[in-house]
């Protein structure tokens, strides 16, 4: 699976940007999708993810009710809508596949997850 994230930018305090993520490859409806950021010299941070088949999804503390997770399935792409930002959800922002069999790598050991793609950098301005 190849990943191509998108929608990256430069945006105020309290703005919004959608991120997109295109998948080419496997079968793109079989992998849990989910979205990380990272910061120079910080650890990699989960964000969010969704199930395979969209119904279900899951948030990183900081972002609940700001951020929200959706995936196209007819057209391989995975979104991370952010609303309301903040300075401090400035970083790089990565998507990431896996074949499961759940969502649990994700917010549990990333270091496991099965594909991850180059990252596109947010920046919110104060």
């Amino acid at each position: 699976v190849q990943l191509q994230a998108s929608g990256g930018g430069l945006v105020q305090a309290g703005g919004s940007l959608r991120l997109s993520c295109a998948a080419s490859g496997r079968t793109f409806r079989g992998y849990y999708m989910g979205w990380f950021r990272q910061n120079p010299g910080k650890e990699r941070e989960f964000v969010a993810a969704v199930s395979s088949s969209g119904g279900s999804t899951y948030y990183a503390d900081s972002v609940k009710g700001r951020f929200t997770i959706s995936r196209d399935n007819a057209k391989n792409t995975v979104y991370l809508q952010m609303n309301s930002l903040k300075p401090e959800d400035t970083a790089v922002y990565f998507c990431a596949a896996d074949g499961g069999p759940s969502m649990s790598k994700f917010f549990l050991n990333h270091n496991a997850i099965d594909y991850w793609g180059k990252g596109t950098l947010v920046t919110v301005s104060s």
